[in-house]
């Protein structure tokens, strides 16, 4: 059963191109429109039949009854104003930002039936070609409604995600990006500080253990410079948990304290068997 009519995904990245593949292939739209700055992305996707039709104008999602923001954190933020000269006041939007403070404070006045989003589904790739149909199955899905969400809207958006096989969860966007702060802003911070560590001509000699810690730093440093600066607040806090933690292991070793580092070692890794 079809969701929606017309579909207007802006930025047709992983996420976005993912979700739009997703969309067509559970026929939940009758048509599926793509947004970008970059024509090639738009013709590979068109190509591909990812979308029905692409352009780099705005103006192009103005009988959309979907709107989903999906590229980095500052070009939704910028994007907004534009973007609501364009839609209907009963069109429904949604984004994939991966912080949500800022996004839901400005989204939420701009757009009547606005709801936050936040898939975790991504990975180090991106572009176009590494779109996958299946990618939120399985994954969890925040969503970040605020008092005045309309029902219908929410219920709606709601229906989407589950139908794209996510499990859903509900936070508030200040909860949203202290967690996030933690269990995924942190380790990208930490994988790209620990990969500049390591002295380049030591890298010949790496093996899976710093590969498979330092996979993330892949990931796009444009993108990530938006989610650190946006979770500022949160992100200073759980560096600084992460500094004392590093710290306390740095002065076991140099007290040659074995009793406390086997406690450490063992406490992470209880800890870290949990998430299996």
């Amino acid at each position: 059963m079809r969701l929606f009519n017309k579909v207007a995904i802006i930025g047709i990245g992983l996420i976005g191109g993912s979700m739009a593949l997703a969309i067509r292939k559970k026929r939940l739209a009758r048509r599926i429109i793509g947004v970008s700055r970059h024509k090639s992305t738009l013709i590979r996707a068109r190509k591909s039949r990812i979308i029905d039709k692409g352009s780099q104008d705005l103006r192009v999602i103005k009988d959309a009854d979907l709107v989903v923001l999906a590229t980095p954190v500052n070009t939704i933020l910028k994007l907004s104003q534009a973007i609501a000269k364009f839609i209907r006041r009963d069109c429904i939007v949604t984004d994939v930002g991966s912080t949500k403070k800022e996004i839901v404070s400005k989204l939420s006045k701009l757009f009547p039936n606005y709801i936050g989003s936040h898939p975790l589904a991504g990975s180090e790739k991106r572009g176009i070609e590494n779109v996958e149909a299946d990618i939120f199955k399985d994954s969890l899905c925040i969503l970040t409604p605020v008092r005045n969400t309309p029902p219908k809207a929410l219920r709606k958006i709601k229906n989407l995600w589950e139908r794209l096989g996510a499990r859903l969860v509900f936070l508030s966007p200040d909860t949203h990006d202290r967690v996030l702060s933690f269990v995924s802003h942190l380790p990208h911070s930490i994988a790209f500080s620990l990969i500049a560590a390591v002295p380049d001509k030591y890298l010949k000699f790496a093996a899976n253990g710093l590969k498979d810690t330092t996979r993330i730093a892949l990931s796009d440093s444009r993108l990530w410079v938006d989610i650190f600066l946006s979770n500022r607040k949160n992100m200073l806090e759980s560096i600084q948990h992460f500094e004392n933690k590093l710290s306390a292991v740095k002065s076991a070793i140099h007290k040659r304290d074995e009793k406390a580092l086997i406690r450490l070692l063992k406490k992470a890794k209880g800890k870290r068997e949990v998430l299996r």
